[in-house]
C-alpha cells in the first residue's frame, strides 16, 4: 500500500477538522440531547482539535479551544470548560475581533463559568454577551450567534 504523501494528509487533517468542528457544533445546538451524543459531541470537538493543531493556524486553534469549552461545559465538565474558555476569550479580547466572534467568546466563558459553579464570572460575562449579541451587524452571524447563545444558561 502507497503511503499518502504529507500534502494528501494534510488535506486530510483539513477535512476532518472542519468535519468534527461542524458535527460538534450540531450537536451542541441541540436540545434534546442524550448522554450518547453528548459523548460523541465531545469526541468530534477533541478530534477537530487534534487536527487543527497539524494544521491550522492560531486563529483555528482558538476557535477549536472555544468549541471545547463550550461542549465541555454543556456536558457539565466546569474545570476542563473554564481552563478552555479562559484560553480562547483571552485571545479574542486582546486583538482586533469580528463582533460575533466577540460575543461568543463572552457566551462561552459564560458557559463555562456556569458549568464551574463562578456565579460572578457567569453573571459578568453573561451579560456582556448579551449586549454584545444584540450588537452584531449581520443578521446572519446575530442568527448563529443566538443559536449557541440560548444554550447558555441565565444566571
Amino acid at each position: 500500500m502507497k503511503q499518502p504523501s504529507s500534502q494528501e494528509i494534510a488535506q486530510w487533517d483539513r477535512w476532518f477538522a472542519a468535519r468534527c468542528n461542524n458535527e460538534a457544533w450540531t450537536l451542541a445546538e441541540k436540545d434534546d440531547r442524550t448522554l450518547a451524543e453528548g459523548e460523541e459531541m465531545l469526541h468530534l470537538a477533541h478530534a477537530s482539535a487534534l487536527h487543527w493543531s497539524r494544521v491550522g493556524n492560531e486563529l483555528n486553534n482558538m476557535r477549536a479551544s472555544m468549541l471545547l469549552a463550550h461542549v465541555h461545559a454543556l456536558v457539565g465538565n466546569g474545570a476542563s470548560a473554564s481552563s478552555y474558555a479562559q484560553r480562547c476569550f483571552a485571545y479574542f479580547s486582546s486583538q482586533p475581533t469580528p463582533d460575533w466572534e466577540l460575543a461568543l467568546a463572552n457566551a462561552i466563558l459564560a458557559n463555562a463559568a456556569a458549568a464551574a459553579g463562578s456565579v460572578t464570572l457567569h453573571s459578568k460575562h453573561y451579560a456582556r454577551a448579551k449586549m454584545l449579541g444584540e450588537a452584531i451587524a449581520d443578521d446572519r452571524d446575530r442568527e448563529v450567534f443566538r443559536r449557541i447563545f440560548i444554550q447558555v444558561r441565565e444566571p
